[in-house]
């Protein structure tokens, strides 16, 4: 069976990297993108299983993205897992409004994200 491919956004290039890292030591396929257009580009090019994204992003904000993403028939089972340094109750609340799935908070916990990860895999693949 082919990997899920999972699309990360993040505008550091460090994080970038290491949550790329940590999913594909847990077996996923990994694509990214460093601002929200390019995140909104990549998805509806690529149609990935399973979108990591980051809320304070140039030129789109993360907010944006799922809500345009989760306002698109085409798109909206693609799972969206939040993951930002914003911990606020209220940035969490907007995060879960606006469409995500799960609001991860950083610093990134590998287990913790492959977890989640998994357990929303697995409710889009039965």
């Amino acid at each position: 069976m082919a990997s899920n491919r999972i699309l990360a956004v993040d505008d550091s290039p460090t994080i970038l990297e290491m949550i790329k890292a940590i999913l594909e030591s847990g077996g996923y396929e990994v694509i990214t993108a460093v601002d929200g257009a390019e995140a909104l580009e990549k998805a509806r090019a690529e149609m990935p299983d399973l979108i990591l994204l980051d809320v304070m992003l140039p030129k789109l904000d993360g907010y944006r993205v799922c809500r345009l993403l989760k306002f698109d028939a085409k798109y909206k089972a693609i799972p969206i897992i939040m993951l930002t340094a914003k911990t606020e109750e209220q940035a969490m609340a907007t995060g879960i409004r606006t469409g995500a799935n799960q609001y991860l908070t950083k610093p990134i916990e590998p287990e913790r994200l492959l977890q989640a990860v998994g357990e929303e895999l697995s409710k889009v693949q039965g």
